[in-house]
C-alpha cells in the first residue's frame, strides 16, 4: 500500500476537525489519497474573505503530513506581486538542492527563472516543464502536496507557470490545492480545473464554533455576533476580541456597527478605501442608518448632486434592490468596516444630516439627533426617553434599554440622568436578563444627584435587584412601599415608571407569601387615577387572592387572555399568563408564550423567556405532557443559571420537583424541598416555603405516608380554611383532602370541602370543580355522585389527566369499600391506565393494589414495555445499546439529568434494577 494510503488511520486522529466543514475536508482528503495512487490533481478553493479557505488549506497540509506526505507552500503577497517568479521561488525553495539532478535544459531554465543564475529569460512553457520535472523527482520517495494561498497576489510569471503545472498533474504523485477570493481577478489560468466553493458556515455550525471558542457570553450578545458574522468563521473568532468586555454587557450598549479587529479591517476594508470621498460619505450614512432605506440615501445623493452609490455598487460592496427599495451590504461586517474607517466628525455630521431627513419619523429622528450631539442636551435626552417608552409599549424592550442608556448619557447632571440610568437598569433586570450589569448602572444613578422625580425609578431598580440578587423580600417591600407612598400624589395611572414599580411590588408581595404584604399594593392600585391599567388591576386580584375573585374580575381575566393573539408586548403576555396561572387558563396562553420564548432564544427578552418557559412547564405538568414540561423547565433553569436569576429559579424548581415526586424520584424531590427551605427561611420568602411543603406533601402521598402528607398540606392551607392572600392553597386543595381521608381525619377533609363550597371555588376552573366534587362525594353524608360521574366523563376534564386519575383512584377506592366492586373496577382501571401513561409509578402501583382488591386481575405486563412513554422507550433502547447518558442526551437534544430521570423511572416499570438488565428486559417485554 502507498504511503498516503497507509497513513489514513493516523490522519483520522491527526488534524482537529473543522466545525461545519465535513464535506470540504472530505473532498481534500480524497484528493490527498489519490496522490498516493499516482492520481495527481488540482483543486481551487474559492470563497469570500474570512470564510475559512486558509483553514482548509491548513487542514489539507496537516492531513498530508499525517499521511507521511511532503508539503510545499506558497502565498501571494502584494509586496512581491511585481517581482517575476517570486512566488515560484517561495514554493520551490525547499527543493533547490535537487536542481542539480535535473537535465541541463531544465536545470538552467529554473536557475535563471528563480534568480540563481544569469542568462536570457526562459520561455514560460519551458519553466513549467522544468517545474514538473522537479516535482516528479521530489515526489519519488514521498507523495507531494502543493498549497498556494492568495492567488490574486501571485506575481504574473509564477501564476502563469503554476496554472500550466496544475493542468498537467495527471499520473503524478503530486497534487495542488490553491485558494482565492470569489470575484477577484488573478493571472492563474485555472482553465477547466475543478473549483470547490467555500460557503459561509450554516447557522448551527456557526453557533457551535462561537460556543466552542467563547463559551462565556450572554445569549443575546452571542445572537448579535452570529447575525453580524453571517457564518464567516474569521468574523466569529475576531469579533469577540474587538468587543472585549462588551460580550457580557447590556445589549443596548452594543454599537449598531460592531467594532472590527485589525485582521477583520484588513479583510473587509480594502475595497471601501478605494471609494471616492462622496460615495464613502453616502455609504457611511447608509451604515449608520442601518434600515436599508434606499430611497433615503438616493434623496441625499440627489440633494448633493452626486453620483450616488454607483461606485460602491460596482465594487460589489452593496446591492440596491429597486422593486423593494432596499439597500443591503454584501456582508454585515462591510457596514462595520465603513463605520470603523470613518472619523468621529464624519459620523457626527452624517447623523446630523440623517436626523434632518428623518424629522417625520420620531424614533429614527431622535436616535440620530442623540448620536449627533457633542455634549449633554436635555431636550434631545427627553425626546429619546419618550421614544424609549414608546418602544417599551410596543414590546421592543431591548431597544428601550438602548434608548434609555443614550438618553442618560445626554442628560445633564441633576436633570433626569439618575432616573434614566435607573430605568435602564430596571428594564435590563426585568426583561433583558442583564442582572449582572445593574449594580454598575445603579451606582452611576446614585452618583448623578437624583432629584425627587428620579427616586421612584431608583427605588424600583434597587428593589428588583434586591429581590433577584439577594432575595431580600422585606427590604425590597419597605423600599417600594415608601417610594410609592411618597410619589403617588397625584395618583397617575398613565405614569409608566409608577406602573412598573407597582408590578415589581406585586412580585415582592407574592414571593413574600404573607398576607400583611398585600394591602399597600392593593391600596396603591386602587388610588391610581383616572383608573389603574387593566392588566395591573386584574393581576393584583387574580394573583393575590384568587379564592375570593369576583365574577367581574374573572370575566376581565378571560378577556385579557382572549386579547393575547395580537399582543406584541412580551411583558404583557407574561403578566397575563401569570394572572391566570392559578385559574388553570394557561393552555389558552400557549401560543403567545411560545412567541416570548422564541424571542428570548433569538437574543431578545431573556427574563420574559424564562418566565414563559416556567408558565408553559406548569401548564404541561397539569395537562399531563410531562416530558414537554421537563424540557421547558430544564431550558428555563439553564437560563436562570446563565444570567444569575436566583429567585426566578424557584417556580421552575417547583415543577421539576413535583414531576420527580409524581414519578417516584422521591430523593430528588426531597432534596429540592430542603434547598427551598434553607434559602427561603432567612429571607422570609413565604411562597418558597409553601413550594417546599407542596413538594413534601406530594412526595408523602406517593410514598403512602398520609399523616406526613396531611401535615405538609396543612402548613400551606389549614383544614377548613382558605386564608386570604394564599393563592397556593388552590394547588394543594386535593392533596389536603386526600391526605386527611387516608390518615383518619374525615371531619377535617369535610371541613375543607365545605370551605371550598362556601367560596364557590368550582367557578374558577373545571379542574377545581372536579376536585371539589370528588371530595364531596367521599366526605358528604348525601353526596351528589351523579355530578361527579358527569364531571369524570366530561371530555373537557381529560385535560387534567393526573388530577382526573387521582380523583378516580380516590373515588374507586371509596366505591370498593362501599362494596360496589363493578363501579370501583371501572374507575380504578381508568386510573391505573392514566398513571401508567404518565409514568406516575407510585400512583399506578396504588391503583393496581386497589384494583386487585376488587377481585380484578391486573395484566402481567402492567409494569412492562407498554407502560413506557415514547421518549422513555427511545432512551431505554439507546441505553441498552451501550450509549452513555451524555451520548443519549446529545442524540435526543436533552440534558443528561433528564436522561437519568427517565432511566430511573424505566427500571421499575420493566422490573429491573440495573442498566445491564435493560436489553433482556426490553426483549422479554416485547415478546409478551
Amino acid at each position: 500500500m502507498d504511503r498516503f494510503g497507509a497513513g489514513q488511520d493516523r490522519a483520522a486522529a491527526g488534524p482537529r476537525p473543522l466545525v461545519g466543514r465535513a464535506a470540504e475536508t472530505r473532498r481534500l482528503e480524497e484528493l490527498i489519497a489519490g496522490i498516493g495512487n499516482q492520481a495527481g490533481s488540482a483543486l481551487l478553493l474559492a470563497g469570500d474573505p474570512g470564510v475559512g479557505k486558509t483553514a482548509l488549506l491548513n487542514h489539507a497540509a496537516a492531513h498530508a503530513d499525517e499521511a507521511d506526505g511532503r508539503v510545499l507552500r506558497a502565498a501571494g503577497s502584494q509586496f512581491e506581486v511585481e517581482i517575476s517568479y517570486a512566488a515560484l521561488n517561495q514554493l520551490l525553495h525547499p527543493c533547490l538542492d535537487e536542481l542539480v539532478r535535473l537535465s541541463p535544459l531544465f536545470g538552467d531554465a529554473l536557475n535563471i527563472a528563480l534568480g540563481l543564475a544569469a542568462g536570457p529569460a526562459p520561455a514560460q512553457l519551458l519553466v513549467a516543464n522544468a517545474v514538473l520535472a522537479l516535482l516528479d523527482q521530489a515526489s519519488a520517495r514521498r507523495p507531494l502536496l502543493i498549497i498556494i494561498d492568495d492567488l490574486p497576489w501571485l506575481d504574473r510569471a509564477s501564476a502563469s507557470v503554476l496554472g500550466m503545472v496544475a493542468r498537467r498533474l495527471a499520473g503524478q504523485r503530486v497534487g495542488m490545492v490553491a485558494a482565492h477570493r470569489t470575484g477577484e481577478a488573478h493571472f492563474f489560468d485555472q482553465g477547466d480545473l475543478p473549483i470547490l466553493l467555500v460557503e459561509p458556515l450554516s447557522d448551527e455550525a456557526a453557533a457551535e464554533l462561537l460556543a466552542d471558542r467563547y463559551p462565556v457570553m450572554t445569549p443575546r450578545v452571542r445572537r448579535r455576533l452570529l447575525e453580524a458574522a453571517l457564518g464567516n468563521p474569521l468574523a466569529l473568532l475576531e469579533l469577540p476580541v474587538s468587543l472585549g468586555d462588551l460580550t457580557h454587557a447590556v445589549a443596548g450598549t452594543l454599537p449598531t456597527a460592531l467594532p472590527l479587529s485589525r485582521r477583520l479591517q484588513d479583510v473587509f476594508a480594502t475595497r471601501v478605501l478605494a471609494l471616492p470621498a462622496q460615495a464613502f460619505d453616502l455609504l457611511l450614512m447608509a451604515a449608520l442608518d442601518g434600515t436599508g432605506d434606499l430611497r433615503l440615501i438616493r434623496a441625499i445623493a440627489a440633494a448633493r448632486s452626486e453620483d450616488g452609490l454607483g461606485p460602491a455598487e460596482r465594487a460589489g460592496l452593496v446591492h440596491a434592490d429597486e422593486p423593494t427599495g432596499r439597500l443591503t451590504f454584501r456582508h454585515p461586517l462591510l457596514q462595520s468596516a465603513v463605520v470603523d474607517l470613518s472619523t468621529s466628525e464624519q459620523r457626527r455630521l452624517a447623523h446630523a444630516e440623517l436626523a434632518v431627513r428623518l424629522a417625520d419619523r420620531p424614533e429614527r429622528h431622535a436616535w440620530h439627533l442623540s448620536e449627533a450631539a457633542q455634549e449633554p442636551d436635555e431636550k434631545v435626552a427627553a425626546l429619546l426617553k419618550r421614544v424609549a417608552i414608546a418602544s417599551l409599549r410596543r414590546g421592543d424592550s431591548v431597544g428601550a434599554v438602548t434608548q434609555l442608556l443614550r438618553s442618560a448619557d445626554l442628560s445633564p447632571v441633576g436633570k433626569g440622568r439618575s432616573g434614566r440610568l435607573a430605568e435602564a437598569a430596571y428594564l435590563g433586570i426585568i426583561v433583558t436578563g442583564d442582572l449582572h450589569d445593574a449594580p454598575r448602572l445603579l451606582d452611576q444613578a446614585r452618583q448623578a444627584q437624583p432629584g425627587p422625580d428620579d427616586m421612584l425609578s431608583v427605588a424600583g431598580a434597587r428593589a428588583y435587584q434586591l429581590l433577584h440578587g439577594d432575595g431580600d423580600v422585606d427590604t425590597a417591600h419597605r423600599l417600594l412601599t415608601t417610594a410609592v407612598s411618597e410619589h403617588l400624589d397625584p395618583c397617575r395611572g398613565d405614569d409608566i415608571v409608577v406602573i412598573e414599580v407597582l408590578y415589581t411590588l406585586l412580585m415582592v408581595c407574592f414571593f413574600g407569601g404573607r398576607a400583611e404584604l398585600w394591602p399597600p399594593l392593593i391600596d396603591a392600585v386602587d388610588r391610581l387615577r383616572p383608573r389603574p391599567p387593566e392588566l395591573l388591576a386584574i393581576l393584583s386580584r387574580t394573583f393575590s387572592d384568587p379564592a375570593r375573585l369576583t365574577s367581574d374580575f374573572l370575566d376581565r381575566a378571560d378577556a385579557a387572555v382572549e386579547s393575547l393573539d395580537h399582543e406584541v408586548s412580551h411583558a404583557r403576555i407574561i403578566r397575563t399568563g401569570t394572572a391566570v396561572a392559578y385559574l388553570d387558563r394557561l393552555s389558552a396562553c400557549r401560543e403567545p408564550l411560545q412567541r416570548v420564548i422564541q424571542h428570548g432564544r433569538e437574543g431578545g427578552a431573556v427574563t420574559s423567556a424564562i418566565e414563559a418557559l416556567f408558565l408553559l412547564g406548569q401548564d404541561a405538568f397539569h395537562t399531563g405532557r410531562w416530558d414537554e414540561a421537563q424540557q421547558h423547565i430544564n431550558e428555563g433553569l439553564k437560563l436562570c443559571d446563565t444570567h444569575g436569576y436566583g429567585l426566578l429559579t424557584w417556580p421552575g424548581r417547583l415543577i421539576d420537583a413535583l414531576l420527580a415526586a409524581a414519578r417516584g424520584d422521591f430523593q430528588r424531590a426531597a432534596d429540592t424541598a430542603d434547598h427551598m427551605d434553607a434559602w427561603a427561611g432567612p429571607r422570609r420568602a413565604g411562597i418558597i416555603g409553601a413550594y417546599a411543603s407542596h413538594i413534601r406533601g406530594l412526595t408523602a402521598l406517593g410514598q403512602g405516608d398520609f399523616d406526613a402528607a396531611f401535615h405538609h398540606a396543612a402548613a400551606i392551607s389549614p383544614p377548613g380554611t382558605l386564608s386570604p392572600y394564599d393563592p397556593h392553597a388552590l394547588w394543594v386543595l386535593g392533596d389536603l383532602v386526600e391526605a386527611a381521608l387516608h390518615s383518619g381525619r374525615p371531619g377535617q377533609a369535610a371541613a375543607h370541602i365545605a370551605a371550598a363550597h362556601e367560596l364557590d371555588l368550582g367557578r374558577l376552573s373545571p379542574r377545581l370543580r372536579l376536585v371539589i366534587l370528588a371530595g364531596a362525594a367521599i366526605t358528604d353524608a348525601d353526596p351528589d355522585t351523579a355530578a361527579l360521574e358527569t364531571a369524570i366523563t366530561d371530555p373537557g376534564n381529560d385535560r387534567w389527566p393526573f388530577d382526573l386519575a387521582r380523583v378516580q383512584l380516590g373515588y374507586g377506592t371509596h366505591l370498593r369499600r362501599a362494596k360496589r366492586a363493578v363501579d370501583a373496577r371501572r374507575h380504578l382501571t381508568a386510573a391505573t391506565q392514566a398513571f401508567r401513561r404518565l409514568g406516575a409509578t407510585p400512583w399506578a402501583n396504588r391503583a393496581d393494589r386497589e384494583l386487585r382488591a376488587t377481585g380484578a386481575t391486573v395484566p402481567k405486563n402492567a409494569t412492562g414495555l407498554a407502560t413506557l412513554t415514547p421518549q422513555q422507550h427511545q432512551i431505554a433502547l439507546l441505553a441498552a445499546a451501550g450509549y452513555s447518558n451524555k451520548e443519549i442526551a446529545a442524540r435526543l437534544f436533552l440534558s443528561p439529568r433528564t436522561v437519568s430521570t427517565h432511566l430511573y423511572q424505566v427500571f421499575p416499570k420493566l422490573g429491573i434494577t440495573s442498566r445491564a438488565a435493560l436489553r433482556d428486559a426490553l426483549t422479554d417485554t416485547a415478546d409478551e
